[in-house]
């Protein structure tokens, strides 16, 4: 396993990088979501830490601030270099990684290396945003630079053929610019979409089943931008939607997951800048990356 830093929300738009990255001295929010702690959890009954597999903190890939696409190019070099590393486990050569971060536009370059290793993948993607716009939509067709953003990145994996079409979306509450085309566009890129509504109505055990039922029979990458959570409960992210889940709600639902094939995941869009004195966000995405180790220690994967 390979956990990395992708940094501060908005990293390739611009503001401060940090990527699987950047400065020598971290910033205290990144620390912060490093600090997972080593511990046997009453929910899960057992500490992934001191399971079979080795966990191995990969730090941070140098990404610039400066040009987009120069820093997905060094993000997609630092997967490649990563994920071609033989894992320690003798049965279990390629190592799964789980990234931490950072602008949700990284998820591309960890999906072009899942697929480099995996093949194509089902997408669980935990978010209040669809985040299958059309380039010509966000990003206005400008140009090419300009349309590839977080609100995109899954549109073009789906043009890359990286990923199944049996993915699914949970938690979407966020506005769609065009109500019938969007949605159109998203169904053609292999999405069904939970909305985080729905929860009221078939509870957790529900959405969970819906997500396993989607996804069954094919290896799994699960994204989770943490403005999937309400601004309550994770205020620290670029883009906050009301009406979020509780940070309860989600790691039960991510718990539930157990026994599906995991091959590697992320945790993004967490801004530290934003967080408050008792760094909520930064708590809630450390759990999460727990439970996304947790599912990958349960069920061991061979490529």
């Amino acid at each position: 396993f390979c956990v990395g830093g992708l940094g501060d929300e908005h990293a390739l738009q611009g503001t401060q990088s940090r990527g699987i990255a950047g400065p020598a001295s971290p910033d205290k929010g990144l620390v912060s979501l490093r600090l997972v702690t080593a511990v046997l959890t009453l929910n899960a009954g057992e500490n992934a830490f001191v399971d079979w597999a080795k966990i191995v903190d990969c730090g941070d890939a140098p990404l610039t601030f400066l040009d987009n696409t120069v820093a997905l190019k060094q993000l997609d070099k630092a997967h490649k270099i990563i994920s071609g590393r033989k894992s320690a486990n003798s049965s279990y050569r390629t190592p799964r990684i789980i990234t931490l971060g950072g602008d949700h536009t990284t998820t591309l370059s960890a999906l072009r290396s899942a697929y480099e290793r995996w093949g194509q993948v089902s997408v669980i993607h935990f978010d209040s945003h669809l985040d299958t716009w059309d380039p010509k939509v966000i990003g206005g067709g400008i140009s090419h630079y300009a349309g590839v953003n977080h609100g995109t990145f899954l549109h073009l994996a789906h043009e890359e053929g990286l990923i199944r079409n049996s993915s699914i979306h949970a938690g979407i509450r966020a506005p769609i610019i065009r109500p019938k085309g969007d949605l159109r566009n998203d169904l053609r890129c292999g999405f069904e979409i939970v909305k985080a509504r729905d929860i009221d109505r078939i509870g957790t055990h529900g959405v969970i089943e819906k997500l396993k039922q989607r996804v069954a029979g094919s290896r799994v990458y699960i994204s989770v931008d943490i403005d999937v959570l309400d601004p309550a409960f994770a205020p620290a992210t670029g883009t906050s939607e009301v009406g979020g889940w509780t940070t309860r709600e989600l790691l039960t639902i991510l718990d539930g997951l157990s026994g599906m094939e995991v091959i590697g995941g992320d945790i993004v869009e967490v801004a530290p800048i934003y967080d408050n004195p008792g760094e909520t966000t930064v708590l809630a995405a450390a759990e999460v990356a727990h439970s996304l180790l947790t599912l990958m220690v349960q069920k061991p994967v061979k490529a």
